[in-house]
């Protein structure tokens, strides 16, 4: 798990800065919206938490499959 942990570290740390400005806008919008503190920050949790595992997934496929075809067209000289 360690070596995970540092084989990932720049993504980790981006998906948790991702994670923070998340929480904090889905919880003013779910206040604006709801009126209710407590249901705002409920919703402002499970929905963000959510996201950044989708979002750490999403971004290691990115940089799998994503970044492979950017650099196709290089390697061909085009």
């Amino acid at each position: 798990m360690t070596e995970l942990v540092r084989a990932n570290l720049p993504t980790l740390k981006k998906t948790a800065s991702y994670y923070v400005v998340h929480v904090t806008v889905a919880a003013l919008v779910a206040y604006a919206v709801t009126g209710s503190f407590l249901l705002a920050i409920t919703l402002s949790l499970l929905e963000p938490t959510v996201q950044a595992f989708a979002f750490f997934f999403h971004e290691k496929a990115w940089q799998r499959w994503g970044g492979q075809r950017a650099a196709a067209p290089a390697a061909a000289g085009v």
